[in-house]
């Protein structure tokens, strides 16, 4: 799915070993439906929600959710904040310099471009993307111009006022915001980016990814994970 870009992210001189705590801290965005957001009771909800739950269940491990702005979600979990990293978060090699990943819990999802109309020209245009992501990554490997934003609403919002041609993001995320306005397009073109979304943890975690890569394996397996995907319209299953 989404994300990509690290400035570099200092590592903790003592990062504490997750397993050793009472709980375990899943940190998410909570503001990329349907992957994670919060609902009207104020509480962490979407597909990754539902995911964690049950792979903590399978891990036996006690578990707990914290929110976080997605430009500090990794050096956040690199400094203590919280264990776990379960936010939409692309698999790169870029990111496996600073942090390890879980095998990944879905296939790369495309990306997608949405705009005002259907002629707009992404290849030298100007294009809007959430800050440190994949998609910002890739429009700024071409022609074309980059303008970031904090959130993904602010993308919509750049493109809405003119401020931007189209934006570059999952498609899982924009099609149903096509959907619902009907002076925005989706483009038919693009782009698979990404080697799939896994769990992030930090590299002295090793015994709480192998719990969590045992979880997601007998969920791949069951058929629950494809259930999940299926029920959220994440993209491909297994």
């Amino acid at each position: 799915m989404k994300k990509l870009i690290l400035t570099t992210a200092a590592f903790a001189l003592s990062a504490g070993m997750a397993l050793a705590a009472d709980v375990v801290r899943l940190g998410t965005e909570g503001a990329y439906p349907p992957w994670n957001f919060i609902n009207d009771a104020g509480e962490v909800d979407g597909f990754e929600r539902e995911l964690g739950d049950e792979l903590c269940k399978r891990a036996e491990l006690t578990c707990e959710w914290v929110t976080n702005e997605w430009d500090s979600i990794i050096p956040n979990l690199v400094s203590g904040n919280y264990d776990v990293i379960i936010a939409g978060m692309s698999i790169t090699d870029e990111r496996d310099e600073v942090i390890d990943f879980t095998q990944n819990y879905t296939q790369p999802d495309p990306s997608a471009y949405l705009a005002m109309s259907a002629d707009v020209d992404v290849e030298g245009g100007v294009l809007a993307a959430q800050t440190g992501t994949i998609q910002a990554s890739h429009i700024a490997s071409t022609g074309a111009t980059l303008v970031e934003f904090a959130t993904p609403e602010e993308t919509i919002a750049a493109v809405r006022n003119g401020e931007a041609d189209a934006v570059l993001a999952d498609k899982g995320y924009l099609a149903p915001i096509a959907e619902e306005d009907s002076e925005l397009v989706l483009l038919e073109k693009t782009e698979m980016l990404g080697g799939g979304v896994g769990m992030g943890v930090r590299e002295s975690d090793a015994e709480l990814k192998a719990k969590f890569d045992t979880a997601i394996q007998s969920m791949k397996d069951d058929g629950s994970l494809n259930e999940l995907i299926k029920k959220w319209d994440i993209g491909e299953t297994f």
